[in-house]
């Protein structure tokens, strides 16, 4: 079986009639961009980890009891476990998101590099430990959206569906977000 070839919903099939390398494979290929998402979400090495290791066995249950029923839409599904278990987490802790609002331009375009040398990486790793800096400082509700958008790679349509909002209120909430952003690179001095 070339399982790396395959889509989602037929490793999901697999794994559903038996074959465990199918549900590694799922998990694998989606375990990057989970954790980044959670991470930049709650801002935590270790809560990140926890709480994708309860997403995956949340996904695990799930499938085990037949509750998956999103065809052709694994990692949107995936997605908004990990979103829930954010927003229960955020609940324990008592620290809701603040609200506020802004406008910027699209700065991850530039955030893929072609087989960067050593002093690509460096530099890439720089930068991008910037920008998640500067992520910080944005509204949760325009974090979201961007983490959604561009750490996940997930539509508008997912994004609205996902977080519970119209598709015009997601593309609000990117273009504030995108606003902020170049407004607190230029503040702290940050050039591309």
């Amino acid at each position: 079986m070339q399982s790396r070839t395959l889509p989602d919903d037929q490793l999901v099939q697999l794994y559903l009639s038996g074959e465990e390398s199918a549900l590694g494979e799922l998990l694998n290929r989606h375990k990057d961009r989970i954790y980044t998402y959670i991470y930049l979400f709650v801002r935590d090495t270790y809560t990140a980890e926890d709480l994708m290791q309860e997403t995956f066995i949340k996904v695990i249950d799930k499938l085990r009891s037949g509750k998956y029923k999103e065809q052709n839409k694994f990692l949107p599904w995936l997605s908004r476990v990990a979103y829930n278990l954010c927003i229960d987490y955020y609940r324990r802790e008592k620290r809701l998101p603040k609200v506020t609002t802004r406008d910027g331009f699209d700065i991850f375009s530039v955030l893929k590099f072609s087989e960067p040398g050593a002093e690509g990486k460096i530099i890439e790793n720089e930068f991008s430990t910037k920008i998640r800096k500067i992520l910080e400082h944005l509204p949760e509700e325009q974090r979201e959206v961007v983490i959604l958008r561009h750490y996940m790679d997930m539509n508008f349509r997912e994004i609205a569906e996902l977080t519970g909002v119209n598709i015009n209120t997601a593309l609000g909430r990117m273009r504030y977000a995108l606003i902020n952003l170049r407004k607190l690179m230029e503040a702290k001095n940050i050039s591309i």
